[in-house]
């Protein structure tokens, strides 16, 4: 994916569950979407942009829609889950720019995606996420996502990030370019199989098995079992130390 890069500075987000307050220098990529076109509703330095964020997580929605409301002068519309977001999308409200949680209930990874992009039309459609690794938003990308933006980006970039996609262009962080895309393999992630690296990450989001089991459509029993195998695997008495130990090894 070649294309132009572009340093952006901005402050950080304020506290949140995935923020950070690091206030530094991220260089970003974007370039033009070859089937997309910019919108035709707003054009950023005109008219107000017109958002759907769908985020389950309200301290982190509400940040997410006022940095956009207060430094993008964007009009936002929030919803919880996916469910709500198909809703809003088929809707006679236009938006130039659909924001979806990769974990928020009903997405089911990249299916919750592929379904947005089919209700959208020419709407472009992209990912947040806290925790998603760098293969995630380039399969993103690759089924037609507008971007991918991390929620430690900071706010005056992610106004920048939503203008770019709003205007047709694709937006992913450098980070996820770079060559070397192994950090996300280390020796603690290849130890454990893709469902109970899933169940980790839900654990690390604070999420009850009960949820885990619905978004990743597994019996609870089945959650519970993964829940064992993994705790055991990273040398973890219950399912919180297994978060602590996810979270210090860089995992979420």
């Amino acid at each position: 994916m070649g294309g132009r890069f572009a340093a952006i500075t901005g402050a950080a987000f304020g506290a949140g569950p995935h923020m950070r307050m690091d206030g530094r220098k991220v260089a970003e990529n974007h370039h033009s979407h070859p089937g997309r076109k910019a919108s035709s509703r707003s054009i950023p330095g005109s008219e107000l942009m017109r958002v759907l964020l769908a985020d389950d997580h309200e301290m982190v929605r509400d940040t997410i829609a006022a940095y956009l409301r207060s430094e993008g002068q964007a009009v936002v519309t929030c919803v919880p889950d996916f469910t709500a977001a198909a809703r809003a999308i088929g809707a006679d409200q236009p938006y130039d720019l659909i924001l979806l949680d990769f974990t928020m209930p009903g997405m089911n990874g990249l299916d919750g995606l592929k379904r947005a992009i089919e209700l959208s039309g020419d709407t472009p459609v992209a990912l947040i996420s806290g925790t998603a690794p760098t293969r995630i938003a380039m399969e993103a990308v690759e089924m037609g996502a507008a971007g991918f933006i991390p929620k430690t980006l900071g706010a005056k970039s992610l106004v920048n990030a939503v203008r770019f996609m709003i205007m047709g262009e694709t937006f992913v962080p450098a980070s996820a370019l770079a060559e070397g895309e192994e950090e996300n393999e280390t020796e603690f992630v290849r130890q454990l199989s893709q469902r109970e690296r899933e169940v980790l990450l839900g654990l690390c989001l604070g999420k009850a098995n009960k949820e885990i089991a619905r978004e990743l459509d597994l019996q609870e029993v089945t959650v519970k079992l993964h829940v064992r195998t993994l705790c055991r695997k990273i040398g973890a008495k219950n399912r919180t130390q297994a978060a602590v130990i996810a979270k210090e090894a860089g995992f979420a």
